[in-house]
């Protein structure tokens, strides 16, 4: 069976293709269009459609749109109501809704030879919760499944139970009540944008004292029955509003750490009701929440689940995987666990090769790249590391990265100059797996980034660039079962300077999308003071490029 899935409605719009129960691709429309997040969620762009992203899905596996068994679409507009019956303030949320009750005939008018019969409507959260209990890694029947965003059709929150292909709901909490929502609220207040830079608000959390939790208690909080009271925070008597680049104070950086505290209590509560109710081992997590990894590790930590796993792509654009995994298993599909977050596009190494001399780029193939990526990063260089399938979802995992040495303390402020970030975010760690113990106490392994580690004491002073203010590190685990030739990188990265940890960051500049195809390396590397771009088994150095002045011999 043949199942396409289709996010759209809200951000990230993107395509996912389940055959035969197996996950073939992913893509999110963000790396076809190099519009960031696809689009702004707003209901006047509820139409757009991740065509790219569904033609390439296809074009991965061969197939026509006419070959399609079904397809799903990540919202059931039958179980939306109106804006102001749910509580919110949207005039033009019944747009929304109108576009989704006519996507079959967006769909096939997008993808020409689709039968609109063929699509079928699968409710946001349970999408969202199928991407996580249906992708899971190992033995995950049965398993609790915990879901959290801004919204759906009428509620933000999903409780249930994987029992072999079917998920059975336990709790939902009714809008307008949203830890989402709350959260993105106060991520505009602080002068970031929404549905975007949730993650600049938990950053910056680690810099502030919980001094206003309380007050956010009072509109935060569980109502001990598997929801919560989540809405009315009056964020400027908390502190005032920020513009968009103004400078923040420690006030702000209070009602950050305040608001994430509460945030963390509130999903605690939700987990152990949860729990309570099923006795499950394993607990998979997806929704943009599920992206706050400070929130992850203490689950992990301090909740009654033996296994917290979380869908690398939590965020809407998961729900088109979500929505694909739903209907196969609805068919009867026996449904094989995701096999990576490594499912987008890739080109042999002719074909690389054929970007660079068309592109008239000076390029060289060394014996081994992994071992020259690790001489430049042992000399403090900068690498650009382009390899294999792009990632589905937020996060760089050895595929698309920017590296650096982790025992220069500069290299974080540099990096943050180089992709134009604010200097108080972070940077990843990616470790060899068999070494993370000794450096990293949380959950392990971590190949996704889903979670925060403190960093062993002795480890602090040798790897300063990857410690947060808060002496923890969010790191990626690398197993070279799973992506050898990384693994090798970080194996010659050792042997040179003793540290088995390099820097990670996601290959792109602030308010693009991560690089995905070879123009954008090429691009991206060009305007960046980088040192190496690392194209597949292919080394372009900086100073080459621009001393060849355009004469792009192989050298």
């Amino acid at each position: 069976m043949r199942v396409l899935g289709i996010n759209a409605l809200f951000h990230d719009p993107a395509a996912a293709l389940v055959v035969d129960g197996a996950v073939v691709a992913a893509a999110e429309e963000e790396r076809f269009s190099r519009r960031k997040h696809g689009k702004r969620p707003l209901p006047f762009s509820a139409w757009e459609l991740p065509e790219q992203a569904a033609r390439w899905c296809l074009r991965r596996a061969g197939l026509r749109p006419e070959d399609l068994d079904l397809v799903g679409y990540s919202f059931d507009p039958a179980l939306a109501e109106p804006a102001d019956q749910l509580g919110l303030d949207d005039p033009w949320d019944w747009l929304r809704q109108r576009y989704a009750q006519d996507a079959p005939s967006f769909l096939a008018h997008a993808l020409p030879g689709l039968d609109p019969a063929k699509v079928r409507f699968v409710p946001h959260h349970v999408a969202h919760a199928a991407s996580a209990a249906f992708a899971v890694d190992g033995t995950a029947d049965p398993s609790s499944v915990l879901v959290l965003d801004g919204r759906g059709e009428a509620a933000s929150h999903l409780a249930a139970r994987r029992m072999g292909g079917h998920l059975e709901p336990l709790a939902a909490q009714r809008l307008p009540h949203s830890l989402g929502l709350v959260y993105e609220e106060l991520t505009q207040h602080l002068g970031f944008l929404r549905s975007s830079d949730e993650y600049k608000v938990m950053a910056m959390a680690s810099y502030g004292s919980p001094s206003m939790a309380a007050e956010i208690r009072r509109y935060v909080y569980p109502t001990g029955d598997g929801g919560f009271h989540a809405t009315g925070v009056p964020w400027p008597q908390l502190a005032p509003a920020l513009r968009p680049g103004q400078e923040w104070s420690g006030r702000h950086a209070d009602l950050a750490c305040s608001a994430q505290l509460v945030l963390e209590e509130v999903l605690l509560d939700l987990v152990r009701w949860l729990h309570g109710r099923t006795h499950d081992p394993l607990l998979t997590m997806a929704g943009g929440v599920a992206l706050n990894c400070v929130a992850n590790s203490r689950i992990a930590r301090e909740g009654p689940f033996d296994r917290v796993w979380v869908q690398p792509a939590a965020g809407d654009a998961g729900t088109a995987l979500g929505a694909a995994l739903f209907l196969a298993a609805g068919a009867g599909e026996p449904l094989a666990p995701m096999p990576g977050a490594d499912l987008g596009r890739a080109w042999s190494d002719a074909e690389l090769e054929e970007w660079l001399v068309r592109a008239k780029v000076p390029h060289a193939r060394p014996t081994d790249i992994a071992a020259e990526v690790a001489r430049v990063l042992a000399d403090d260089g900068i690498v650009a590391w382009f390899q294999g399938r792009s990632e589905f979802g937020p996060r760089a995992l050895g595929h698309r990265s920017l590296l650096a040495h982790p025992g220069r303390a500069a290299n974080l402020e540099r990096l943050n100059d180089v992709k134009g970030r604010e200097q108080f975010r972070p940077v990843a760690p990616m470790v060899l797996a068999d070494r993370a113990d000794k450096i990293f106490d949380g959950p392990l392994p971590s190949p996704y980034m889903l979670f925060v580690h403190q960093v062993a004491t002795e480890w602090r002073e040798r790897i300063p660039a990857v410690v947060h203010v808060d002496g923890t590190a969010r790191i990626q685990t690398v197993d070279p079962a799973d992506d050898p030739l990384t693994a090798r990188m970080l194996e010659e990265f050792e042997l040179l300077t003793g540290l088995p940890v390099v820097v990670n960051t996601s290959l792109n500049t602030a308010g693009r999308p991560m690089v995905d195809d070879v123009r954008d390396a090429l691009e991206c590397f060009g305007s960046s003071p980088v040192d190496l771009l690392a194209l597949g088994p292919f080394a372009v150095r900086r100073g080459a490029l621009f001393a060849a002045g355009g004469e792009g011999a192989r050298r």
